[in-house]
């Protein structure tokens, strides 16, 4: 029973490699792919699998379902993970383990976001080297109204991301931010980029980019 329920949670995380492109699908669409313990171990194991890959040379991470990229952590597992100081302790050194992991990869990460992007899924945008967007995806960080905290590399990105007064404010209010409310809030263009597709060719990043990524010249 229990190898069982490891084996559905593993198949939360979707992943591929084709054409140079290693993809990374965010795969609990019931609850907006709500992060448990189990996925952010598997996209770690995933990660650092395609970082190892000659054959991976840009790594996308998306969403399934078309309703949110991540909305966060799975609140339904807080009994389960997260009951305890040691759980919780534990539950930050993944969570943790994977922003590095991803952040620390030789080759180009793009989140490709459509839908919710909130807490987690922020946090783990925030590691890629560039985010593309949907007109109706919606961003925020909640824990200021559910007395969780954050980080410190975590608040540290979305700052250089940002700006320090649009870091506090999303970190003190838990507002929700509209995509072009997003973008506002970016200190560079290379923050959030918008992708108008709504079909599901909104997954690929833009064909310039993707060419000269997968392009035998570039290292």
């Amino acid at each position: 029973m229990q190898e069982t329920a490891v084996m559905e949670e593993e198949s939360k995380i979707l992943s591929s490699v084709e054409n140079g492109v290693g993809r990374l699908i965010f795969n609990n669409p019931q609850r907006r792919n709500a992060m448990s313990l189990e996925m952010w171990e598997t996209t770690s194991r995933t990660l650092e699998a395609f970082d190892q890959n000659p054959e991976v040379r840009v790594i996308v991470l998306s969403g399934a379902g078309g309703k949110a990229f991540v909305s966060g952590a799975d609140i339904s597992k807080f009994e389960s993970e997260r009951a305890s100081v040691e759980q919780t302790l534990h539950y930050n050194e993944v969570t943790a383990e994977t922003s590095r992991v991803l952040q620390g990869t030789a080759k180009p990460t793009i989140a490709m976001i459509k839908g919710f992007c909130m807490g987690g899924g922020l946090a783990i945008s925030l590691c890629c080297d560039m985010r593309y967007c949907t007109p109706e995806s919606v961003f925020g960080l909640p824990a200021a109204k559910l007395g969780v905290g954050y980080g410190f590399e975590g608040i540290r990105r979305l700052l250089e991301i940002t700006s320090p007064s649009y870091a506090r404010e999303i970190c003190f209010t838990g507002k929700r931010y509209s995509a072009e409310e997003a973008l506002h809030t970016c200190s560079s263009s290379t923050g959030l980029l918008p992708n108008p597709k709504s079909n599901n060719s909104w997954m690929k990043p833009p064909p310039p980019l993707q060419k000269t990524l997968l392009s035998p010249s570039v290292p």
